[in-house]
């Protein structure tokens, strides 16, 4: 099983000496299913920004999906991660008086589709969410757990094989909570990687693997395929290139 995700000695430091990431080194496999928990101010958010390549790291090496991102352009990046990632925020960020339908949609703007097409990914990720029956309902006509499933259909329509959930239950109660994380199971059985970034320690002890970070440092690896220690060797390969579309 090939890498999706490959972290070497990354550490992220903010003006002011603040260390937010400290030689941070992680792999996480293709098709996997893993848990990031840790308390506020763990580093947790740096990570998900280095892991999204949203953020440049101060130094060290990321690469995802095969791709060494020091290496891309600021377009051949944004290229990167518009096909390969897929966001799950806890704030649901869907347009008011828009649709579910049309919010999916938008969110394949960038992807050189068609309105058509577009339209018609989205209503299968809606239909894949279980929310093919609430196409034309806007936001204030949906429950908060239908809300964070208009989200997951909107990062998983162009199938990208990644998916990075931010405190995904975050703002909702205990049951829509529960369907939440059954989707995003359902989702990585059928081939998506799967990170959930989590302060709850509860929902972490059901995911086949956890990552605990504190203070910038991986304090605990339930199924690390391979160690922590900075500068840990894995082969650096050529950065593959990017095709923009």
């Amino acid at each position: 099983m090939t890498d999706m995700i490959e972290l070497i000695d990354v550490r992220k430091e903010y003006a002011g000496g603040v260390l937010a990431l400290a030689g941070v080194s992680v792999r996480i496999r293709r098709t996997e299913l893993v848990g990031i928990v840790g308390p506020s101010g763990s580093g947790k958010s740096t990570l998900l920004h280095a892991l999204g390549t949203l953020d440049r790291p101060t130094s060290g090496t990321v690469r995802i999906d095969g791709y060494d991102v020091a290496s891309l352009s600021d377009a051949r990046l944004s290229a990167l991660r518009a096909r390969t990632i897929g966001f799950v925020f806890q704030h649901f960020h869907l347009a008011p008086g828009t649709s579910a339908l049309d919010n999916v949609a938008d969110g394949l703007l960038y992807s050189g589709r068609r309105i058509g097409e577009r339209r018609r990914l989205a209503a299968a990720a809606l239909e894949r969410v279980g929310l093919g029956h609430r196409l034309d309902h806007r936001p204030h006509q949906l429950s908060g757990g239908e809300k964070q499933r208009v989200a997951i259909a909107r990062a998983v329509a162009g199938a990208p094989p990644l998916l990075l959930a931010d405190e995904p239950t975050g703002a909702l109660d205990s049951a829509s909570g529960a369907g939440v994380m059954d989707l995003l199971r359902s989702l990585n059985g059928d081939g998506t990687t799967v990170v959930i970034i989590t302060h709850d320690s509860d929902i972490a002890a059901t995911l086949p693997r956890r990552i605990r970070i504190r203070d910038g440092h991986i304090v605990e690896d339930t199924g690390d395929p391979a160690p922590h220690e900075p500068g840990w060797p894995g082969p650096l390969l050529p950065a593959k290139a990017v095709t923009l579309r």
